[in-house]
């Protein structure tokens, strides 16, 4: 997995399940993951080795991982946003009705605003 793929996997898990992580895994994953920082830097701050945080952020993601493969909330999120897409296109294609047409597009623009809170 690349570098670019494995953030943005860490950052939808995160998005998704992270409030189910505790409060101690959640404060260590973020400053990790969103603030960037090194594992040197964590693990100073927090008085514990290098190792163990670099231990607790790689068991958070499996943790997480493990919640999204019995849930699939991504990959329900993903499926969702997919059809509010394809409903948006058929709505501005013209195939369909002024009326019905208008009504199809407000309805793709509540499913995604309704995915993005």
């Amino acid at each position: 997995m690349q570098v670019m793929e494995k953030i943005v996997e860490q950052g939808l898990l995160y998005d998704f399940y992270g409030s189910l992580l505790t409060k101690h895994q959640q404060e260590i994953y973020e400053k990790v993951v969103y603030e960037n920082l090194s594992l040197n830097e964590v693990a100073e701050t927090e008085g514990v080795s290098k190792q163990a945080v670099h231990d607790l952020v790689r068991r958070c993601t499996i943790i997480m991982r493990g919640y999204e493969e019995k849930l699939g909330m991504i990959r329900r999120f993903g499926r969702i946003r997919e059809s509010a897409d394809r409903l948006r296109e058929l709505a501005a294609s013209g195939e369909i009705s002024g009326e019905h047409s208008a009504r199809l597009s407000e309805i793709a623009e509540e499913i995604c605003t309704d995915l993005e809170s």
